[in-house]
């Protein structure tokens, strides 16, 4: 087929890669441009995605918009069979999503209706979801609301959102070279009408733990927080990252956001955390052990 994929970040790369291996003819692969980075944070920075069309020597574009008529006219004229869509980060104008002769097919990370929206992995762990998956949505006007023609299954564990968007990856690159093979033999099922949540983009002062909740909403915050943006909490007036932790079941009365021993097992609302790996602001990540050794904290300590 003749595809133009549309995609940004890592999560899109492994069915970048999956639909080149297939066979598919990519006549252009689409990214959001190139932001700030690097490490001076001044140098313009290519998307994981663009980096990988130009190595396999596929011309990509990067508009800012594709609301114009002239980028729409762009578009239209690859006369692509199919748009194949994950993690762009851009709204899609109906020009868009009608201009090729299948539509656009997206891989979206979560078992829809639940979790339409910026960030499905991550709000699936925090919620406390026994399992998520992918779908290969057709994709229309409306936020994630096509109709599904594949979905894929996996129980979500202790696994960090990290991990979880890696596993998730290779499944969506499986299931949409699935899909493609053989496209009418996965019509298009319409989305059922009850069970639908929102995946809200995380903010960042979202990341900042709130000691009276519960330890285990504070284990499932910092695993759906890890790599990015990292649940946090402040010590002796600096940040510090929090990228996993084990829940220990006794609770301390008023011990909310207080050290309850010299290794940082912490208060909360109910129940307790024993952080395991932390990162303090401008250092790499390490171990709580690690970090204790040359930065104590006593029994008792308020962390804010």
């Amino acid at each position: 087929m003749r595809i133009v994929f549309m995609g940004t970040p890592d999560f899109a790369v492994p069915t970048l890669d999956a639909l080149v291996e297939a066979g598919h003819e990519i006549v252009a692969a689409y990214s959001q441009p190139p932001r700030p980075g690097g490490r001076r944070g001044r140098e313009l920075v290519a998307s994981p995605v663009q980096r990988r069309a130009e190595a396999l020597g596929i011309a990509v574009r990067t508009p800012v918009s594709l609301k114009g008529a002239e980028e729409q006219a762009a578009f239209a004229a690859l006369n692509a069979d199919v748009g194949v869509v994950a993690a762009y980060g851009l709204i899609l104008p109906q020009a868009v999503l009608d201009a090729p002769r299948l539509g656009c097919l997206n891989v979206h990370g979560s078992l829809l209706p639940r979790w339409r929206g910026a960030a499905p992995v991550q709000r699936a762990i925090m919620a406390g979801d026994a399992e998520t998956g992918v779908g290969i949505m057709q994709m229309e006007a409306g936020l994630d609301t096509g109709p599904v023609r594949l979905a894929g299954r996996t129980p979500v564990e202790r696994k960090t959102a990290g991990e979880l968007t890696a596993e998730l990856a290779q499944m969506g690159a499986r299931l949409m070279v699935e899909v493609l093979a053989d496209v009418d033999a996965h019509p298009p099922v319409p989305q059922p009408g009850d069970g639908v949540t929102y995946a809200a983009k995380i903010s960042k002062a979202e990341a900042k733990i709130d000691w009276t909740r519960s330890a285990g909403e504070i284990e499932r915050m910092v695993r759906g927080l890890n790599p990015a943006p990292g649940a946090w909490f402040e010590l002796a007036g600096e940040r510090v990252k929090l990228l996993a932790a084990d829940v220990l079941p006794f609770t301390f009365p008023g011990g909310e956001g207080v050290t309850v021993d010299a290794a940082l097992t912490i208060g909360c609302g109910d129940g307790a955390i024993r952080p395991t790996l932390v990162q303090r602001a401008g250092r790499g990540v390490t171990s709580a052990e690690e970090m204790l050794r040359g930065f104590p904290v006593r029994s008792g300590t308020e962390l804010a």
